[in-house]
C-alpha cells in the first residue's frame, strides 16, 4: 500500500464536501455537472470528484469533491455558475441534497 499525505498551508490536510444525491434523472444531473465543467474551466478550485451508485438502493449517488482547503471550497461555492448549476439540480432530484463538509486527513492508494 502506498500512503500519499498531502500536507497544505498551515499544516491542514484539505477539505472534502459530500454530498448525497437521490435522483431518477441521473443522466440528466451528468449533463447538466458536464456544463458546469465547461462553464467554470479555469476557475473551479476542485481538485477531485468522485461519483458513487449504491448497490443496494437504486437513485442514491454520492459526490464526494476535494478541495485544496475550506477557503477554495467557498470560492467554488460563490461562482455565478455554481450558483445555477445549484439552482437547476434540485429539479432534477427526487430529494433535497444532504451536504457534509469533512476535513481530509489521508488518502491511501494501491
Amino acid at each position: 500500500m502506498i500512503r500519499h499525505h498531502q500536507q497544505t498551508v498551515g499544516g491542514l490536510m484539505g477539505f472534502v464536501q459530500i454530498i448525497e444525491l437521490r435522483t431518477s434523472r441521473f443522466e440528466e444531473v451528468e449533463a447538466l455537472h458536464d456544463a458546469w465543467l465547461a462553464e467554470t474551466e479555469g476557475a473551479r478550485t476542485t481538485i477531485s470528484e468522485t461519483v458513487v451508485a449504491d448497490r443496494e438502493h437504486p437513485g442514491r449517488y454520492l459526490v464526494i469533491v476535494e478541495f485544496p482547503d475550506e477557503a477554495a471550497a467557498a470560492v467554488n461555492n460563490d461562482l455565478e455558475a455554481t450558483g445555477r448549476f445549484a439552482e437547476k439540480l434540485t429539479e432534477l432530484l427526487d430529494e433535497p441534497p444532504v451536504f457534509s463538509n469533512m476535513d481530509l486527513v489521508r488518502v491511501d492508494r494501491t
